[in-house]
């Protein structure tokens, strides 16, 4: 019921993103005369799966480029930090209790991509990279790097006549096992980029 009521929330925002964008009299430019584009965004998501079990919700920023490669299709980088709040276990054993406080995940995702512009200032995005753990001091992992997957769906409209606009995307994100011996050790959310692009 909690993550039916986060996922109904990241919906609504992402409607209302919608909404506003369609509100826009004018597109930004899908096609390759902008030249390269550039974003800076804030992260934010929610654990889907088992990973659910031990984190609450993650925050973070990102960096992305999009490069034109033909009309309306873009190479992407995207560089970010993520940062994914541990849960307070309540673990129950007999006639006592006790707690386990999960520490906070600290990833750093690079991936590449393809994004296209089926129709304007709505596009379809697909990452793929590497996500480095940066405390795995902290966890029982054997592996400090997962490889990431990120396929996403957004708007992007203007903000100004010299093409500054606005990114917002609401995406998929999933990694393969830090450790070998559990699947519980995949990192997997339902996130939002809201980002500010020139």
């Amino acid at each position: 019921m909690k993550n039916a009521l986060k996922i109904t929330t990241l919906a609504l925002a992402f409607a209302g993103l919608s909404f506003a964008a369609k509100a826009q009299t004018t597109t930004t430019s899908t096609t390759t005369s902008g030249g390269i584009r550039y974003s800076i965004g804030v992260d934010a998501g929610i654990p889907t799966g088992t990973f659910n079990n031990g984190f609450k919700w993650n925050l973070g920023g990102s960096v992305q480029a999009d490069i034109p490669v033909a009309n309306q299709l873009f190479f992407t980088l995207n560089a970010g930090y993520n940062n994914v709040f541990g849960e307070t276990i309540h673990i129950a054993g007999g006639n006592t209790s006790s707690t386990l406080e999960v520490p906070n995940l600290q990833l750093l995702p690079v991936k590449a991509g393809l994004k296209f512009f089926p129709v304007a200032n709505f596009y379809i995005q697909g990452e793929a990279g590497a996500a480095f753990l940066l405390n795995k001091s902290d966890f029982f992992n054997d592996k400090s790097v997962a490889f990431v997957y990120a396929p996403q769906i957004g708007v992007q409209f203007p903000v100004s006549t010299s093409g500054n606009f606005i990114d917002a995307g609401v995406r998929y994100e999933g990694t393969t096992k830090y450790s070998s011996a559990s699947d519980a050790s995949k990192v997997n959310f339902v996130g939002i980029r809201l980002a500010y692009g020139f």
